[in-house]
């Protein structure tokens, strides 16, 4: 059992800089082992993780390595295992700082960028563009040193995604940085690695048609714990740190992101918990895109869908300025990860992707509630979870017409999911879903799938939708008793409550409100 006696270090919380991190004597989960194993194994890599998810340290430690600064590895598996006598020049280009909104822009940063490495080493160019300039650095950093160069490029993609919105000005954007990376292709000669990070990867023919030489390892098994903790690291690494935190509830707030190897918890969010000592939505709240809500909202996403969705691999890695698909933008996120993986034909893989964890499906419900009509309302959120734990479900009906006559009548006539029939289910689940209640949608039973599950305080919720024309049928609860969708529970020995809600097409509100408990077995 862990004791409060243990010594515990400085959070290295927003340190992304190895040297500060090991002077300062803050936690390190030790990635150098895997980081050479990388290096080991071949030489030009790109790794789509998402935002604050320690890229920038790998990237750093990467660059310790190979400019071989023995004193910061002191102690840690790199120490035995790397060549400290050789030393590579190291070329990093980091784009995360600051926006750029214009070509201009962006070259004149890409230009700082390649003076700054001429003024450091010490070397004088000739060429006068920027590709060439680029391509021209990486040769005479090669020959000062006698040694192959190293090019690590952080957030080679931010300067794109800070203008989804104008998809032209994100097509300029692409197609600059697809002129300034081709160079690393023609540079092949004179380097010794190569990675590029990023939170999104685009498709191969939009940016990287000509870096074909790049290796994707972000769906790789080998690599899927290269960014982020894994339970390991949480149990031994911050054991100090766990005294007073129930255990499994930071793992069902924090962890769940897998990348077809070893899942992983996002290390922002660890951090400020084991800072502030309370949970929250810490990575959820630091830039959640209003461009993504709006996405989902005009292409009508089915919200209860999220919980477990079906695609291919040829979808998620379709991303581009000019086709963005939700599920690939919300997967390459954060937003959503992958459960499980199969192979219905040879050579053909299809994954069914859901939310990686508490925090990120009870935030981005919430957000996405007012694109649905719905405001956020604290103290009708308060009331749900008190009414589901006395199980008084007549103030539930009430509390469901309420919720739904509170959309005003002006969203109905504006918005093109108001003719959406999925928009009854979905404000209905994110209301749940944005407690961070247990909720699960289609849950598969022997007899079918029930519409929504909710496990909360001890008792279960069944629910089945119908969208009628104006009157009541009857035909929700009639479904989920005729099809035995309570039998799957009755082990838990806990009641079990069965609702059908029937929605009108015309009235905009529920109709039909039926319930049925089933006692404890």
């Amino acid at each position: 059992m862990t004791t409060p006696e243990l010594p515990r270090l400085k959070l290295p919380l927003g340190i992304q800089n190895l040297a500060k991190l090991r002077q300062q004597g803050c936690y390190y989960v030790d990635k150098t082992g895997l980081a050479i194993d990388l290096i080991e194994a071949g030489s030009a890599y790109f790794l789509s993780r998402p935002r604050r998810f320690g890229k920038s340290l790998l990237v750093d430690t990467l660059k310790e390595l190979f400019e071989g600064n023995q004193a910061l590895f002191t102690g840690l598996a790199a120490e035995s295992r790397w060549d400290w006598s050789t030393r590579h020049p190291v070329i990093r280009i980091d784009l995360g700082a600051g926006e750029v909104r214009s070509r201009d822009e962006l070259e004149l940063r890409l230009h700082e960028i390649v003076d700054d490495h001429v003024r450091r080493l010490g070397l004088t160019l000739h060429n006068q563009s920027l590709s060439g300039r680029f391509g021209e650095l990486i040769h005479a950093a090669a020959v000062q040193a006698g040694q192959r160069a190293v090019v690590l490029v952080d957030e080679y993609d931010k300067p794109i995604l800070d203008n989804l919105a104008d998809r032209e000005t994100a097509a300029v954007m692409r197609d600059t940085l697809r002129s300034f990376y081709s160079v690393l292709k023609s540079a092949d000669a004179d380097l010794r690695f190569v990675l590029l990070t990023g939170v999104s990867k685009f498709s191969k023919v939009s940016l990287f048609s000509g870096l074909n030489q790049l290796q994707d390892i972000t769906l790789d098994a080998r690599w899927s714990a290269l960014c982020g903790y894994t339970d390991e690291d949480i149990d031994t690494v911050f054991a100090p740190e766990l005294f007073g935190l129930d255990r499994d509830e930071i793992r069902r707030w924090y962890n769940g992101y897998n990348w077809l190897g070893t899942g992983v918890y996002n290390p922002y969010d660890v951090l400020n918990l084991f800072q502030k000592r309370m949970f929250g939505a810490y990575w959820f709240e630091t830039g959640t895109p209003s461009f993504l809500v709006k996405l989902l909202a005009e292409r009508k996403v089915f919200l209860p869908r999220l919980q477990a969705l079906h695609t291919n691999a040829a979808l998620l890695s379709s991303f581009d300025v000019d086709r963005i698909a939700p599920e690939a933008l919300l997967f390459q996120a954060g937003y959503l990860t992958i459960h499980d993986v199969r192979q219905p034909v040879l050579g053909k893989w299809m994954y069914t992707l859901g939310y990686p964890n508490r925090e990120v499906e009870a935030s981005l419900n919430d957000v996405l509630l007012p694109e649905y009509g719905v405001q956020g309302d604290a103290e009708a959120q308060e009331r749900l979870t008190t009414i589901l734990q006395r199980g008084a479900l007549d103030e539930l009906e009430t509390l469901i017409r309420s919720l739904f006559a509170s959309i005003p009548s002006d969203w109905y006539r504006s918005n093109p999911l108001a003719g959406f029939e999925g928009h009854y289910a979905s404000v209905f689940y994110s209301h749940f879903a944005a407690l961070g209640l247990d909720v699960r949608v289609e849950d598969a039973t022997s007899h079918g799938r029930i519409d929504m599950a909710v496990l909360y305080a001890g008792r279960v919720f069944l629910f089945e939708f119908k969208v009628v024309e104006r009157q009541a049928t009857g035909e929700a609860l009639k479904q989920i008793k005729d099809r035995g969708y309570a039998d799957k529970y009755r082990a838990r020995s806990e009641p079990i409550h069965l609702v059908g809600i029937e929605f009108g097409r015309v009235e905009r509100n529920v109709v039909g409100f039926e319930v049925e408990t089933v006692a404890a077995t």
